[in-house]
């Protein structure tokens, strides 16, 4: 049996094998990317050497590329705008301040701790490690006990950044000489791949949208095309940002926003049940397949992730490399997080609750590689910062995540009943579907 052959097997093996425990596994600290990219490492050439992904760079890069793009548009479609505005501020807070404040710590303690990378290689590490990942901290985010007000901000806000941080991503980029992005220049990556990708995505999104629910009204689709109509869309929205030299993911990410707004707005019967529907709070099944199928697809990254990227870093760890990783758990995340909720009056303990859970993940590990794949000076260090970051991120926050999510819910239970009134306590609306909780 060739390698090619036994990889497969090793994929369908480890998918198989945690699809049988997932439910048992999901009261425990074992997450399922602890699993995954534990597996990952186990089976790359770092210790049992079943993959041969050497020559395979380019189908490992498809793979995740498909996966950040599916979960992109799915997570941008779940996002109503008024969710930006749930309890007041929350949401609002953590992507307008939190984010490039995070961006701009990352790439401020890169200085110091990674000589040798120029100064937008060190930006490159700040960007790509700005996004977070809910699945990688399920428990934390969807637990009754947490407040609605923290679980909907967490939410919102690990469905958004991913999609935001990709023009400061791209533009750092286009500053590095020998990069493609650095071909086109600044002017061209702004025109191409964030004007000319968002428009793009906008018409393909808000089109088919309205097309899905007009075939819905008159009764032209069945329920399982209109499951395979929405990765059709998420798919056809990347291929044409990349085949216009734009950004794929941009175009995916802002399809997926306004795919979901012409949904909510077209009911089946038009406007006006559309609109019902919207009050009406009810989740739409409509993405369901997509969702499922991203959250297979980023599982099954991240094992690949752990053979690939991971098992060969732990090989040659470095203290400054570890050091970086913790900050950038830590205070790149946790600093910002407390500046942006700045008289919010949240208390400390929430301020340090979702400060801690901003778990780096699928998003980081693909743009990383995008990098890789540039073969930019200082290429190497940049991948073992990532490898090491987003590991730790797996193991600390799936280890953390039930303890403190019963923790911080007991908290709140015996500080609400004492009769004192908390603004985490507003009530918001949820979500209309949770992130890839398939993923977990």
């Amino acid at each position: 049996m060739n390698s090619d052959a036994w990889t497969g097997v090793a994929l369908a093996g480890v998918t198989a094998a945690y699809a049988l425990c997932s439910r048992r596994l999901a009261s425990t600290p074992v997450s399922s990317a602890m699993v995954f990219v534990g597996c990952g490492v186990l089976l790359g050439p770092a210790v049992w050497d079943v993959f041969d992904l050497k020559h395979d760079v380019g189908q490992i890069l498809t793979l995740l590329e498909a996966a950040l793009a599916l979960v992109l548009f799915t997570d941008a479609m779940i996002v109503r705008p008024r969710d930006l505005r749930s309890g007041g501020f929350l949401p609002g807070r953590l992507l307008g301040i939190g984010l490039p404040l995070s961006i701009a710590a990352g790439w401020l303690l890169a200085w110091p701790l990674l000589p040798g990378l120029t100064v937008w290689e060190l930006a490159l590490v700040g960007a790509v490690l700005a996004p977070t990942d809910a699945a990688l901290g399920k428990t934390a985010m969807t637990s009754p006990r947490v407040p609605a007000l923290v679980r909907q901000g967490l939410n919102v806000e690990s469905g958004l950044n991913d999609g935001m941080v990709l023009p400061f991503f791209l533009l750092f980029l286009a500053g590095i000489p020998g990069t493609s992005a650095a071909q086109e220049g600044v002017a061209g990556v702004f025109w191409r791949a964030l004007v000319l990708s968002t428009v793009l995505g906008l018409l393909v999104g808000a089109g088919c949208g309205r097309l899905l629910r007009s075939a819905q009204a008159r009764g032209w689709i069945s329920r399982e095309w209109e499951q395979l109509f929405v990765p059709a869309v998420a798919m056809a929205s990347y291929a044409l940002g990349v085949v216009t030299n734009g950004s794929g993911f941009i175009a995916a990410w802002v399809a997926g926003f306004s795919f979901g707004s012409a949904l909510r707005r077209y009911g089946a019967g038009g406007p006006a049940e559309g609109r019902a529907k919207g009050r009406a709070e009810g989740p739409d099944p409509t993405a369901d397949f997509t969702e499922h199928l991203g959250g297979l697809l980023a599982s099954v990254s991240l094992l690949v992730f752990g053979a690939v990227l991971l098992g060969p870093t732990l090989e040659e760890l470095s203290w400054p490399v570890v050091g970086y990783a913790v900050l950038s758990l830590t205070v790149v995340r946790m600093l910002p997080v407390a500046v942006a909720l700045v008289g919010s009056g949240l208390r400390l303990p929430t301020v340090a609750y979702i400060g801690w859970f901003g778990p780096r993940g699928l998003a980081s590990v693909v743009l990383g590689l995008l990098v890789l794949e540039e073969h930019v000076h200082g290429i190497g260090l940049l991948g073992r910062v990532v490898a090491v970051t987003v590991g730790l991120s797996v193991l600390l926050h799936g280890v953390s995540a039930v303890v403190l999510a019963d923790r911080y819910g007991r908290w709140y239970e015996e500080t609400t009943a004492t009769g004192r009134e908390l603004h985490e306590g507003i009530p918001v609306p949820e979500v209309g579907r949770r992130r890839r909780v398939t993923a977990h």
